[in-house]
């Protein structure tokens, strides 16, 4: 019978803006000197919230866990669009914003439930004959992208402050939350970009069990090893 380490399963980190999720693996990997550390589900530099990584024998099941359902909260700027769509971006064009209400923007954001066809945005890691479509970008190449199959449960506005829409959505892995914004805004005629991002939940896993990164780095190994989920919980 195969036995596990105490280092041996997941890591639930709050990831902080700024850092890539890949900066979050390199410092856990080098800090506790861990051979193999991965992570289940890229969140970009500037979005925040639940990054869970995988450690040791525990990065056999990253699949597994990134096939996971996600929960997003965050906040669209209506009236400005970017070509990343999101506030990272160059702005590419300002609009006046309509009057809008909460109404409004929960009867739009509706018409997204359930499954529908995503192009992933121009300024993202899919790669395109193994080229990530972000490189291309960046030469001012745009290139024809495959819609992709997701299933959003919800998408939700709970406040309206002109121009910031402050929203939740419910969907499966793969969804690019600032591509929802974008097209929003596109179909209320103003355009919009996503302004912030937090991820609140995946699979089982909760942002509220998550460890702050800067605390971790703080930890010594018995402490670490205390808070990772183990690999056999992993896998029931």
């Amino acid at each position: 019978m195969e036995t596990f380490g105490p280092l041996d399963g997941a890591l639930l980190v709050d990831k902080p803006a700024g850092p890539t999720s890949h900066d979050i693996v390199d410092a856990i990997r080098r800090h506790f000197q861990i051979k193999k550390v991965g992570h289940c589900g890229t969140l970009d530099p500037n979005a925040t919230g639940l990054l869970i990584l995988v450690l040791g024998r525990g990065t056999k099941l990253s699949e597994k866990l990134m096939s996971d359902d996600k929960v997003y909260a965050g906040t669209i700027k209506f009236g400005e669009v970017t070509n990343s769509y999101d506030a990272d971006g160059e702005l590419l064009s300002s609009l006046p914003v309509p009057p809008l209400t909460l109404e409004e923007l929960n009867r739009t954001a509706a018409e997204y439930v359930g499954d529908i066809m995503q192009t992933p945005p121009m300024v993202s890691a899919v790669k395109q004959r193994g080229v990530p479509l972000y490189k291309l970008a960046r030469k001012g190449v745009e290139v024809v992208r495959e819609p992709r199959l997701i299933h959003i449960y919800s998408y939700q506005f709970s406040d309206y402050q002109e121009p910031l829409g402050y929203f939740r959505v419910a969907c499966t892995k793969g969804t690019y939350v600032r591509s929802l914004a974008h097209e929003l805004g596109q179909k209320l005629g103003c355009g919009a970009h996503l302004h912030t991002l937090r991820r609140m939940s995946s699979g089982r896993f909760d942002v509220a069990e998550a460890l702050e990164f800067e605390a971790i780095l703080k930890f010594s190994q018995s402490e670490l090893e205390s808070r990772v989920v183990p690999f056999l919980q992993l896998a029931g």
